[in-house]
């Protein structure tokens, strides 16, 4: 069950981040609920709090050194040190990724000389993504994975999505949902800050 759990987090990971640095559209459809899931909260959580994530990742980049994803898992594993870790908190880690991820790519276009070894070993380049969606698979779907499981797994987020689209754009309760993925917002500027 573990293998199949990394490597459905994997594939989910892919999608999203693939999805973040593609000027394709549209986009090519999900290739699962939890994935479309992941889109669309990922995406709402982006837009509302779009300034502090591009802030927060320039100044990830700024302090990680040239091994972004190496950075990354220590931020995840600061963020839930606490150990409470939420669907709030996840889909804080997919947006952060999603966003470092669209930065290393702007950063690769600006230093178009770079060779392949040089990009692979900063995190950029064709496998950036890929080498992104490996640390988030590895951190939940490894690490993290009795959570996942006594948390029904993907099909838990999809529950926990479908809570959030029942509710209306306007209402208290989708309020109290993302204010839930807030904490995961906070911590991760608590993380980078200091």
């Amino acid at each position: 069950m573990s293998f199949g759990l990394w490597k459905e987090t994997l594939a989910l990971a892919e999608d999203y981040l693939y999805l973040c640095c593609t000027s394709q559209r549209p986009a090519p459809p999900p290739p699962s609920e939890s994935a479309a899931a992941m889109r669309r909260l990922a995406q709402d959580m982006e837009m509302q709090h779009q300034a502090s994530f591009l802030s927060l990742t320039q100044t990830f980049l700024r302090k990680c050194g040239p091994y972004p994803c190496s950075s990354l898992k220590m931020v995840m594993k600061e963020l839930v040190g606490d150990g409470h870790l939420n669907w709030g908190r996840v889909v804080s880690l997919f947006t952060f990724t999603g966003v470092l991820a669209r930065q290393l790519l702007e950063q690769k276009d600006m230093k178009p000389g770079l060779d392949l070894g040089k990009e692979q070993e900063l995190g950029q380049g064709p496998g950036h993504c890929r080498l992104l969606a490996e640390t988030i698979a590895n951190f939940l779907g490894t690490e993290n994975k009795d959570w996942l499981l006594e948390n029904d797994g993907w099909e838990g987020f999809c529950k926990f999505s479908r809570r959030t689209r029942e509710v209306s754009q306007d209402s208290s309760m989708r309020k109290a949902l993302f204010a839930a993925a807030g904490v995961g917002l906070a911590g991760l500027t608590f993380l980078l800050v200091r």
